[in-house]
């Protein structure tokens, strides 16, 4: 691939100098950006004033241009001040990943020297303090003291730059393989590291890479100290290990190695309250941790996954090329990376994210039972889920449809599968912390315990020869009223999902944008959906979606038909909870005088709790002798 190297620095730090001398090492073309300069501002630095940034908005813009038009055919050296971030962003505008940065860097009395010597120059002396006054100081650049010999400022730039990888990934499961080869399929230079277990994993990097070609500029490493100094500094090291313990074990070795202002990307299913400690621990440590959510499963990991990164928000600055590169694409062609937030909040959507996911898997489950009552083999049911797409489509609607089609030899395969569910933990955070934040997310409860009652297979069966459950084939219901019952729990499912988002939000002043995140879950995660797209707009407007017109005209279009499947599955013995679910829930939350006022009387009998009344509007609270 090629770069774009910009070798920046106030006036008189060297970069000329520096960055001919380069040029000539890598046989690349140099560009000095002060040749670019417009007359008008060279008229006016002459007569001793300083540009401002709307002088220096359009020879930024030809800069950048020229960088574009450089690295079609070749690598090339450009130096220039770019004292500002902002100058920089418009420098490497729509190349961010092809560019690299040298920062020259010297105290203002050695410049000052260096400048007074320097003839023929357009920029008087005086105006080197106002450069350093305008400095800000880039996070992402190679820094050189200027102190060192050209020589050796050569040799530094070739070691730490030209040679070291762009970004690491620590931990070579399926995920972190994936990912490794979508970064590597884009253009970057990565390091790659897996731990050494004597008999149980080793060579694991190197063997990875030795099994794919787009590889072979990566490395490969087993050993931390190595795999730590291959890396441009400030080091970018996504950890895609197991979440828990294994994370903080992880972070203790690699501190050592670590300098400051180095980043580390969580890319695990984290607790979303673990990563605000890791965030607040680490900043002691001068090191960046950022809390990124991934969704995609192992092919989406490779092609584009939805990715949810929170944190430091500069720090994401840091590595959001790399990140939004990989990333899925939206039907705009904007990556479905966002940053989200600050602390734990990226780790606590992709909670929620695997939370609705539970749900939208139960309920395909519970449609496709439904179905398979109503006399229909698998062939039938995968016709009848995809005649669903018109009107239904999302991921799952598709994989399932693939599942009811998958034959071994003459069998369908989905009939020969045990029927227990696991989980690996997040629908027990989500219901968790739905309990912590007092949000009703009773879907994401049900979908939970769903699977925690398929668990105990062997007293299920017991339990059915107890109860002589029968289900019979009697039920009065077509395919399209299933249809409008999964279309009506659908709705609510996201309510309580974007919901719980809202919530939490508010309760830790995480200001997130549920639009946004909407969003970035429209392709590459494992909820994305027609259904999805459409809540992009929605939440542009407002933040509680059965607010918005067209939704509520959806969900009393539905509502007949939800009533009339779980009512018929009741009346038949079939276990339906997420479906159920849906249609209790709103007749719930829609209900103006609910059964509380019995149980607010309950809890002022025995425990003098005490309650308010409804004509009293001051909020005082009252208590009664109940005998």
């Amino acid at each position: 691939m090629n770069n774009v190297i910009f070798i920046i620095g106030v006036s008189g730090c060297g970069k000329s100098t520096i960055g001919k001398m380069l040029s000539k090492n890598l046989n690349i073309p140099f560009f000095d950006g002060d040749d670019f300069h417009p007359e008008s501002n060279v008229l006016k630095m002459s007569s001793g004033q300083a540009l401002n940034d709307n002088d220096r908005q359009g020879w930024l813009e030809t800069l950048n241009t020229l960088a574009k038009n450089q690295i079609v055919n070749n690598s090339c050296i450009i130096v220039c001040s770019a004292l500002k971030q902002k100058y920089r962003d418009i420098l490497s505008r729509d190349i961010h990943k092809e560019t690299k940065w040298v920062h020259l860097v010297g105290s203002f009395e050695q410049i000052f020297k260096r400048v007074n010597a320097r003839p023929n120059h357009f920029m008087p002396t005086k105006l080197l303090k106002s450069q350093f006054d305008t400095l800000e100081q880039p996070k992402d650049a190679l820094q050189i003291d200027i102190s060192l010999s050209p020589i050796n400022i050569i040799k530094t730039i070739n070691k730490e730059l030209m040679t070291t990888s762009q970004f690491g990934l620590f931990g070579l499961g399926v995920m972190g393989k994936s990912l490794c080869r979508n970064l590597a399929n884009n253009g970057f230079k990565i390091s790659m590291f897996n731990r050494h277990v004597e008999g149980v994993e080793e060579d694991v990097a190197k063997n990875f890479k030795a099994q794919y070609s787009e590889l072979s500029q990566a490395e490969a490493f087993d050993d931390i100290s190595a795999f730590v100094n291959s890396l441009q500094q400030p080091r970018r090291i996504m950890l895609m290990v197991n979440a828990g313990k294994t994370i903080d074990y992880v972070i203790e070795d690699l501190l050592p190695h670590l300098s400051e202002n180095d980043i580390l990307i969580d890319g695990g299913n984290s607790n979303y309250t673990k990563t605000k400690e890791r965030c607040d621990y680490l900043k002691t440590k001068h090191i960046h941790f950022i809390g990124t959510g991934v969704s995609g499963g192992e092919e989406g990991a490779l092609k584009g996954p939805s990715i949810m990164p929170s944190g430091d928000q500069e720090a994401y600055n840091n590595v959001k090329v790399f990140l939004e590169t990989i990333s899925a694409k939206d039907n705009n062609g904007l990556p479905c990376c966002t940053y989200v937030g600050p602390e734990g909040s990226g780790h606590f959507i992709k909670m929620v994210h695997n939370g609705v996911e539970y749900v939208e898997m139960q309920l395909l489950a519970e449609v496709s039972t439904i179905l398979k009552i109503l006399g229909q083999n698998p062939d039938e049911i995968a016709n009848t889920l995809d005649s669903w797409k018109s009107t239904a489509s999302s991921y799952l609607l598709e994989i399932t449809t693939a599942i009811f089609q998958k034959k071994e030899g003459d069998n369908w395969l989905v009939n020969k599968i045990l029927d227990k569910a696991g989980n690996k933990g997040t629908g027990n955070w989500t219901t968790i912390a739905s309990a912590q934040l007092g949000v009703p997310s009773t879907l994401i409860a049900s979908a939970l315990f769903s699977r925690y009652v398929s668990f105990y297979k062997e007293e299920r069966v017991q339990l059915h020869d107890n109860f002589k459950t029968i289900i019979t084939s009697e039920m009065n219901i077509t395919t399209n009223d299933v249809l409008e019952a999964y279309q009506f729990a659908r709705i609510i499912n996201h309510y309580q999902g974007f919901k719980l988002i809202a919530e939490a939000s508010n309760k830790f002043a995480w200001n997130l944008n549920l639009s946004e995140i909407a969003r970035i879950w429209t392709n590459g995660c494992i909820i994305r959906s027609t259904l999805m797209e459409d809540l992009v707009e929605v939440f542009k407007h407002t933040s509680n979606m059965l607010t918005n017109k067209a939704l509520i005209e959806q969900v009393n279009q539905y509502k007949p038909a939800v009533k009339k499947v779980v009512s018929q599955c009741i009346l038949n013995d079939l276990t339906t909870p997420a479906l159920s679910e849906a249609i209790q829930f709103l007749n719930g939350i829609t209900t103006t005088y609910a059964s509380a006022n019995v149980i607010q009387a309950q809890r002022d009998y025995f425990g003098a709790h005490t309650y308010q009344r409804l004509d009293d509007q001051s909020g005082k609270s009252y208590h009664t002798n109940w005998n």
